[in-house]
């Protein structure tokens, strides 16, 4: 069975040798995780909330949490598979902790409820705004909880414009995508990809001409997943055209997670602006601006929102969001992250990402490793590891035959080499295991193969 990649508590007593010594024996392993699985088990129950009358001690409550902090120290320490940037310090926000905030309704018209932070909130949405091009007197937005409520809420949109409408998505879209086609009950068209992952506009074509006489609604991925790859936006336009869509006739929805915030800041990027026919982009908070809880932007034209306009009298507000309640705290994170950081800030954290996702694919490249890098990306591709529990360790996120490092701001060049020398370590005992496959053995390693691959 395969193993799942739950936390567990490391204890502190075996912590730095776990996580430093590639060389230990198999008895001082397994005398290892001997420990650490009866320390882990202590540190389970006494999660474990059982009828207390008189509640925990504080000083107990606080053992627990120091003992978490710990564990996740260590685990950050090689947190290399996911798109989350960890670099962060918002100690100064804490005193908000002592306050319910609560932003219910629409951001623009406030609400009954007082304690919110919705003043900060339009303040972040009018600098994604700007960001993507569009007017304060033409667009509408909101904090989401993350990118997928984001794509819930521009798919709907889209929906909304062409009860009819044909979803078309590529494959390497996020899996949320096809959530919501579920979710929604849409006919959903899963088209094919280029091996950069981005999406296969002749394949797209072909698509389109099979359903000429429906509305198309696009989700269009600036950065897929897997491989980063940025779908071609003024290519999609043009197929749609080609095929015979008016712009009364599409709909495109951009899920713009992590890259929707860096693209802007690299010189030659694709230009994902509302100057182009699009209709909605979220992106996320919790990626590359690393905020401490997921959370994420969507921002839409204002002449799409009445449609899902309800005026609430309980709160005061107009519910135009796919969530009631709406954390308060995120808006201020965001906006302190941004504030904080300034554009000179965020660039130059973009350049820092890619140019440390180069050194990797290079350090990998010259080691004899496929490698895939694609342009204005900071995730680097490579050959899945052949050890559940090397993937496990440095947190890796693995499809089919391949898996990837995502190059955010608290990898750094130490991390890097560690993670290198570990994997090229391993990979030899792999091919001298004869546990190595050829990357040519299968369609997911074929990839690897690919030009691209370099």
């Amino acid at each position: 069975m395969e193993k799942k990649m739950a936390m567990t508590f490391i204890p502190a007593a075996h912590a730095t040798e776990l996580f430093s010594n590639a060389e230990l024996s198999r008895e001082e392993e397994t005398q290892i995780d001997v420990d650490d699985e009866a320390e882990n088990n202590k540190h389970i129950n006494l999660l474990a909330i059982t009828e207390c009358t008189a509640g925990e001690t504080q000083d107990n409550l606080a053992a627990v949490i120091t003992h978490y902090v710990h564990t996740l120290n260590q685990y950050n320490s090689r947190n290399l598979g996911y798109p989350g940037n960890q670099d962060f310090n918002y100690e100064v926000l804490a005193p908000l902790l002592h306050f319910h905030l609560n932003n219910a309704g629409d951001p623009f018209l406030g609400s009954g409820f007082s304690l919110n932070s919705t003043a900060f909130e339009v303040c972040v949405l009018d600098w994604f705004a700007n960001l993507w091009e569009i007017e304060k007197s033409e667009y509408w937005g909101y904090v989401t909880t993350g990118g997928t409520e984001g794509n819930l809420h521009g798919i709907l949109l889209g929906r909304e414009q062409f009860l009819d409408g044909i979803l078309y998505a590529s494959e390497d879209s996020h899996y949320s995508i096809f959530k919501i086609a579920r979710m929604y009950r849409m006919q959903c068209v899963k088209v094919g990809t280029l091996v950069s992952g981005e999406i296969d506009c002749i394949k797209l074509q072909t698509s389109l001409l099979a359903h000429k006489d429906k509305p198309a609604i696009i989700n269009l991925n600036i950065g897929t997943t897997m491989k980063g790859g940025v779908d071609d936006l003024d290519l999609v336009i043009q197929t749609l055209e080609k095929c015979g869509f008016t712009q009364d006739q599409f709909y495109i929805h951009c899920d713009g997670a992590l890259f929707g915030i860096m693209l802007p800041f690299l010189k030659q990027a694709p230009m994902i602006t509302f100057k182009k026919s699009i209709g909605s982009i979220t992106v996320s908070g919790h990626k590359f601006l690393g905020c401490p809880i997921p959370c994420g932007i969507v921002i839409t034209r204002l002449k799409y929102i009445n449609v899902l306009s309800r005026d609430i009298e309980i709160i005061a507000s107009r519910d135009a969001t796919i969530t009631g309640s709406r954390s308060g705290h995120a808006p201020i994170f965001l906006w302190y992250a941004l504030k904080k950081r300034g554009l000179i800030g965020l660039k130059n954290e973009v350049q820092k990402c890619i140019m440390n996702a180069r050194y990797l694919h290079d350090r990998l490249r010259d080691a004899g490793v496929g490698t895939m890098l694609n342009e204005f990306s900071n995730i680097v591709v490579f050959e899945k590891p052949l050890d559940d529990d090397f993937t496990r360790r440095w947190n890796l996120a693995c499809k089919g035959n391949i898996t990837h490092v995502v190059v955010m701001q608290h990898v750094n060049i130490e991390m890097l080499d560690s993670f290198v020398s570990e994997f090229l370590q391993k990979r030899s005992i792999w091919l001298k295991d004869g546990r190595s496959q050829s990357l040519s053995e299968t369609n997911a390693e074929r990839d690897a193969t690919d030009p691209c691959f370099n």
